[in-house]
């Protein structure tokens, strides 16, 4: 039956199929470690502990798989438990192409732990598949995206490079963090491996932390299995029951947030306080005909660059009254972030960028908002 729901009926029923006993709608919350077994010394039940696996992480994976058009998926306790699950399936000496504007924790991640340990990391601008192929070595053994990217929102032609990595061999993964399943079926342009924040819009309240790794290949998804188990990155019990909930109203907070980005973004480029805009929803964006094919819609974030210097830039985050100057993005508030501050070692971001997850607030007072905080 489920193949044939559409993606809003989905995120309502799947993983809700009503308990056994006592017939309950809303599904258990489940926190058992262990569990007994049967006298033969098996586990009928089908779990045995939850580090392997729990009854609540199994129905949140069933429902995310579905999300995402089939296959399997798998729940970490991070985002970047997931990301670091995808790097664990290589080997020292190969090699990685990864979105130069990739998360930051992610780079850092990369940086800090794998080059040092013999994998070979090239970043690139991933919009151009030009760049990548240029960039390919012969042992390149995965290609990294992000699309849309955090925080310059660049898009990469996802079954471009499918077709590029499987003429080769190689394996594909994309962090689709800021487009959900709702905006862009990543698994459908020829990826091999679709990961998400469950921390930003799939959970969508800012109170769990979590990260989803989804495949359609049998034989990757038993790898990341078993990587998921033996590291023991798990999310709790009571984690997954709040994103299992959450997913229930992802279509319709989704399109809520990209509804008044839409008019934020399109209200930013007529400010002359305002540089440039970042957003694929823009005609002028570079990547907007890539984006208008490949997803529903534009999504949730802008970025923009600010006419000022640093302090000049920080101080209008500061006088924001709705927007909360706050890390992290996907929630049913609005935040503004300047990127530049929070990256550390692998600051790539302008001095004048300034990140808005746009919130589910009314647009015209986040456009209030905005505008108040531009005047010096």
């Amino acid at each position: 039956m489920h193949d044939k729901l559409r993606l809003e009926t989905l995120a309502v029923h799947a993983g809700h199929e009503p308990e056994t006993g006592d017939h309950g709608l809303a599904p258990a919350f489940k926190p058992a470690t262990t569990f007994l077994r049967d006298a033969d010394g098996g586990f009928a039940a089908g779990h045995q502990y939850a580090r392997a696996s729990n009854p609540t992480r199994a129905r949140l994976e069933n429902a995310l798989a579905l999300l995402e058009g089939g296959g399997e998926a798998l729940c970490f306790s991070s985002g970047m438990a997931a990301v670091g699950a995808v790097f664990a399936q290589l080997a020292p000496g190969d090699h990685a192409i990864v979105s130069g504007d990739a998360y930051h924790g992610a780079i850092r991640f990369i940086d800090d732990w794998l080059k040092p340990r013999g994998i070979g990391v090239t970043y690139c601008d991933t919009s151009d598949t030009g760049n990548i192929e240029r960039e390919l070595q012969p042992k390149t053994r995965l290609l990294w995206l992000e699309s849309p990217s955090n925080p310059e929102l660049k898009i990469t032609d996802l079954a471009a490079v499918a077709a590029l990595a499987a003429n080769r061999g190689i394996l594909t993964a994309c962090d689709a963090t800021l487009a959900t399943p709702v905006l862009q079926r990543t698994l459908d342009h020829g990826i091999d491996i679709v990961m998400h924040s469950s921390t930003k819009y799939l959970g969508g309240h800012s109170d769990l932390l979590g990260g989803v790794l989804a495949t359609r290949d049998a034989e990757l998804a038993a790898g990341l299995r078993a990587w998921q188990i033996d590291g023991g990155a798990v999310p709790s019990a009571f984690d997954c029951w709040l994103l299992l909930r959450s997913l229930a109203t992802l279509p319709l907070r989704v399109k809520q947030h990209a509804e008044s980005a839409r008019r934020i973004a399109a209200w930013l480029t007529e400010q002359t306080a305002v540089e440039k805009v970042f957003y694929p929803g823009l005609a002028a964006h570079p990547g907007h005909e890539t984006a208008k094919r490949q997803m529903r819609d534009f999504g949730g974030m802008v970025s923009f660059l600010f006419r000022g210097d640093e302090d000049a830039t920080r101080a209008v985050a500061s006088r924001t009254k709705i927007f909360q100057q706050a890390t992290s993005l996907g929630g049913v508030e609005s935040l503004i972030e300047h990127r530049a501050s929070v990256e550390g070692a692998q600051r790539r971001s302008a001095h004048n960028l300034l990140r808005l997850s746009v919130g589910l607030e009314h647009a015209d007072d986040l456009i209030a908002d905005l505008s108040q905080a531009l005047k010096e």
